[in-house]
């Protein structure tokens, strides 16, 4: 068995989720789903017990493109990140009604199943396809199952596609010029090129750009609140808990190991950018009236710091920036599903209207609690474990980063918690605020169970990532 399998096994239940029909679409989606992460956690065990499960075979001849997955433990920890939130994502729907749910469920499988090939794939051209596929669905989930005004929602979506579209085509040129160069897309024919000054300052831009608006990193974040705003929540948790970790991990994966001198060479200028991302995301965030734009800003201000970690060049920095890509996807997730409950019970999300909820439901406010400790990196939670890390890289590289990526935790700390007051404390609000679900609390629960139980005993996680992090560095360093 093969990582091919969870492709196709989330290909298919998309299918299947289609033609399941609206009234059992949401079940199916959930089966496959839980499916996929089982199937996952089997391949992570066989990977474990030394025994092969990457996947090589001949596509085409000319060009030459390779059917080319690799599963080694940074590309299984982001599966397994993706297959984990996926059926949580799909269960914290379930208090949601969606007109053409067979379609909506639909996408959001073909979406997963595109992000987890985009994770594996190891030939340039496979990459860059799934990249692109994963474009697709998230388009249409937020366009025709958004918030707000029809008209500004559509202008944001397009945005957002024209924006991330037109900085991959760039992506799409670097991956031609070094075909012409070595004769094949396989990453390990990249890695292996010698290129020049010029040619990897120009390769590293043009996949800077495509990385840079996916994450995003300031100033090409300008589609990011707009979309997450006016996109479904189901679609606001794809976008932050794993889209924007494609970026992410592509950095890792693509960016740093092809164009290692220039990614040296730029390393003070890159940091500052990520680091102006972390500020500017906390400001902003404090001056938000709308609660889904203040968590907008909130990621922004931590994928910053994620990016600042990636762009060390340090093992700590490289690790840090992995443990936090998955606290990340975890606690956002979990923060935009406290948002949309509050949303079902008071159908706004305007700050200024909520308050006084906590006495009405106190589970519902302990656990929104734990999530917003968690966010601002407690220690105790996995956020601390992949912020504390990141930190320290940067201290590496020079004390003044750190001590600037450092006020993520002081500004994230008060906007939240200036958040959670004026949301959750307060006098009584009028409206009545019904307690948690079952379901909503099972959601929850998981969730929190990942991020303390990580957050003690992070040792399989770094026992995973660290060997596929030595090697990227043994070839950025080469």
């Amino acid at each position: 068995m093969d990582v091919t399998t969870i492709l196709l096994l989330l290909l298919i239940g998309s299918i299947a989720t289609f033609f399941a029909g609206d009234k059992l679409a949401s079940k199916v989606a959930l089966v496959f789903s839980l499916a996929a992460l089982g199937l996952s956690l089997y391949l992570l065990n066989l990977m474990n017990q030394g025994a092969n499960i990457s996947y090589i075979g001949k596509w085409m001849t000319n060009p030459k493109i390779t059917l080319a997955f690799k599963a080694d433990g940074l590309s299984m920890a982001m599966v397994l990140l993706t297959t984990a939130l996926t059926p949580l994502i799909v269960f914290s729907s379930f208090g949601n009604h969606f007109n053409n749910s067979k379609n909506f469920y639909a996408l959001v499988l073909f979406m997963s199943f595109a992000m987890v090939g985009t994770f594996l794939a190891v030939d340039g051209l496979l990459y860059y396809i799934f990249w692109e596929l994963a474009l697709i669905p998230i388009y249409f989930i937020a366009l025709i199952w958004g918030n707000g005004d029809a008209e500004e929602r559509k202008k944001a979506v397009v945005k957002f596609f024209i924006y991330t579209l037109g900085g991959s085509l760039f992506m799409l040129i670097a991956f031609a010029y070094l075909y012409s160069k070595a004769g094949s897309f396989l990453i390990g024919d990249l890695y292996q090129l010698e290129l020049t000054a010029t040619e990897e300052c120009w390769i590293f831009f043009a996949f800077f750009l495509a990385y840079a608006i996916k994450i995003p990193i300031i100033p090409f974040h300008t589609w990011q609140a707009k979309v997450y705003q006016k996109a479904p929540t189901v679609g606001t948790m794809l976008l932050s808990g794993i889209m924007l970790k494609m970026g992410l991990y592509s950095v890792i994966r693509w960016q740093l190991p092809i164009a290692p001198n220039a990614a040296k060479t730029y390393m003070p200028i890159l940091i500052g950018l990520s680091i102006a991302g972390v500020i500017y995301g906390s400001i902003v965030a404090l001056r938000q009236k709308d609660l889904k734009k203040l968590l907008a800003y909130s990621s922004l201000a931590h994928v910053g710091l994620i990016a600042a970690g990636c762009y060390t060049l340090t093992l700590d920095g490289l690790s840090g920036a992995v443990f936090q890509m998955i606290a990340h996807g975890f606690v956002i997730v979990g923060l935009f599903f406290a948002a949309e409950i509050i949303f079902r019970r008071y159908e706004t999300r305007n700050i200024a209207d909520l308050g006084g909820i906590r006495s009405q439901t106190p589970k519902f406010t302990s656990m929104f609690m734990i999530l917003v400790l968690a966010s601002v990196a407690l220690p105790g939670t996995f956020n601390f474990v992949g912020e504390f890390t990141v930190l320290y890289s940067l201290s590496q590289v020079n004390i003044w980063f750190a001590v600037l990526g450092g006020t993520t935790i002081i500004l994230g700390a008060y906007y939240m918690l200036k958040m959670f007051q004026n949301v959750m404390l307060g006098e009584t609000n009028t409206k009545v605020f019904a307690e948690v679900t079952t379901n909503e609390a099972i959601t929850f629960v998981a969730m929190i169970a990942f991020l303390l139980f990580f957050g003690l005993y992070p040792k399989p996680i770094v026992d995973l990532v660290t060997p596929s992090l030595n090697e990227i560095l043994a070839v950025i360093n080469k």
